[in-house]
């Protein structure tokens, strides 16, 4: 009898732990972050994550030609084809700012991550 006490009370706890946030990302999920690139230019250019996490941006060109997502900080470069959408994924960064720009316009298409 004990174990079928056990069990429905683990079935309960699991229930309302489901109807109160069941629904919520993990704590240890990557935070997602989308990022469009338009007119060659990053929006939004300042990209907040949380530091010591691990996070992901969601890449988005609407422009007619490729960019390249270039940042020497963060030890990335990613192309992304015009009209594309493609991924970054971060390690847990520690506090601080990450500079980055579409190498292929620099002039324009800058930006940075910023963990805190």
């Amino acid at each position: 009898m004990t174990g079928a006490i056990a069990r429905r009370a683990l079935l309960t706890g699991s229930l309302v732990a489901l109807a109160l946030g069941g629904s919520s990302p993990r704590a240890d999920e990557p935070v997602t972050v989308t990022v469009t690139i338009k007119d060659h230019r990053f929006t939004p250019s300042e990209v907040h994550v949380p530091a010591g996490k691990p996070s992901v941006l969601d890449l988005h060109n609407e422009d007619a030609t490729a960019e390249e997502f270039d940042s020497k900080a963060l030890k990335i470069e990613k192309v992304i084809a015009g009209g594309k959408s493609g991924t970054v994924r971060l390690r847990p960064l520690e506090k601080g700012r990450y500079p980055f720009v579409g190498e292929y316009h620099e002039q324009t298409a800058q930006g940075v991550v910023v963990a805190d």
